[in-house]
């Protein structure tokens, strides 16, 4: 499963004809109202994180601050969290969703997610978690 979730990486090779302007590529840009803004990938970093994630990032940081090891949390480190989260919650779900279709069952049932459990190595950790 951890296979699927993988896509190769190729290499881009540059090409001049998609190069813009000096001003533009730096991510030099003027909003209409005539105030000076960030686009490209710069603007991405600088924290729009929120629309790229589909957890509430505040509610993630308030649960990682809950660990008394945690004292900051970064922007950056909520983002990962919460995308590492997703992929785990899309992941186990697919894998009992398998459980529920076997059993001409639509929608996912608590014995999808112990027999999903239960038969992968990867959740092994979660055993009797939903006892």
């Amino acid at each position: 499963m951890a296979a699927a979730l993988a896509t190769p990486i190729t290499p881009v090779e540059h090409d001049p004809s998609r190069c813009v302007g000096e001003k533009e590529s730096r991510g030099a840009a003027v909003a209409e109202d005539g105030s000076p803004r960030q686009k490209g990938p710069a603007a991405a970093a600088a924290g729009h994180h929120s629309r790229l994630s589909k957890l509430p990032l505040a509610r993630i940081k308030a649960l990682m601050k809950t660990d008394p090891d945690v004292s900051l949390a970064s922007q950056e480190s909520v983002f990962i969290i919460a995308k590492a989260t997703e992929l785990f919650v899309e992941m186990i779900a697919k894998d009992a969703l398998v459980y529920a279709q076997q059993g001409k069952r639509k929608t996912l049932q608590r014995r999808d997610l112990d027999n999903a459990i239960e038969a992968i190595d990867e959740f092994a950790f979660l055993e009797g978690t939903l006892d």
